[in-house]
């Protein structure tokens, strides 16, 4: 609850009573290396925040190696299928664990009891979602603007930790290039 509340502290100060408030709303869920704990179809019934760990956001295809990997959330990030969280439609693709991954959850009905009932709720919700906006308005821009090379670069400069825990393919799928670009690009460098 530490690293949650470390976080949340960065963004406003919270109330003794409204953190015990939001704390009794969450819950703490293990995930295995590898799990996928939101399949495509499914409504996404938690937003989450990354104590341990590392998810993927992915598009799931026939063919193992064409899927689409589009996102990845790591330690002290909030995770969730959002625009399905906010819809509360079918989420359009996956969430997967890539290491033992530990989250601290609150359901969409709670964090609504959390927006009515205190007083900093709101403030955090649109804080966060603006968090989650800009990185991927980041991605996006990273995708237009920059080579394959660039991007490679730019990502583990930003993340060096990646290449020790995220399996190549995932990232080659990543930064939009096949693994066979992405060795050559290694190769290069």
């Amino acid at each position: 609850m530490e690293q949650i509340k470390a976080y949340l502290d960065q963004i406003a100060t919270i109330s003794n009573e409204d953190w015990a408030f939001f704390t009794s709303k969450l819950q703490r869920r293990e995930i295995a290396k590898k799990d996928i704990f939101l399949k495509i179809n499914e409504i996404e019934k938690h937003i989450s925040f990354i104590e341990t760990g590392v998810v993927r956001l992915f598009i799931p295809k026939d063919n193992p190696d064409k899927e689409i990997t589009f996102g990845f959330s790591f330690n002290n990030q909030f995770i969730s299928a959002y625009d399905s969280f906010l819809t509360q439609q079918p989420s359009a693709y996956q969430l997967q664990a890539l290491t033992k991954t530990t989250l601290l959850s609150i359901t969409y009905e709670d964090l609504q009891e959390v927006y009515a009932k205190t007083q900093i709720g709101n403030f955090i919700g649109r804080l966060t979602a603006e968090r989650l906006f800009l990185i991927k308005s980041k991605r996006e821009q990273n995708l237009l603007n920059l080579t394959a090379e660039e991007r490679y670069l730019k990502l583990f400069k930003e993340r060096p930790e990646l290449l020790k825990v995220i399996p190549l393919k995932y990232i080659s799928s990543y930064i939009g290039i096949t693994a066979q670009a992405l060795s050559r690009i290694r190769k290069r460098l």
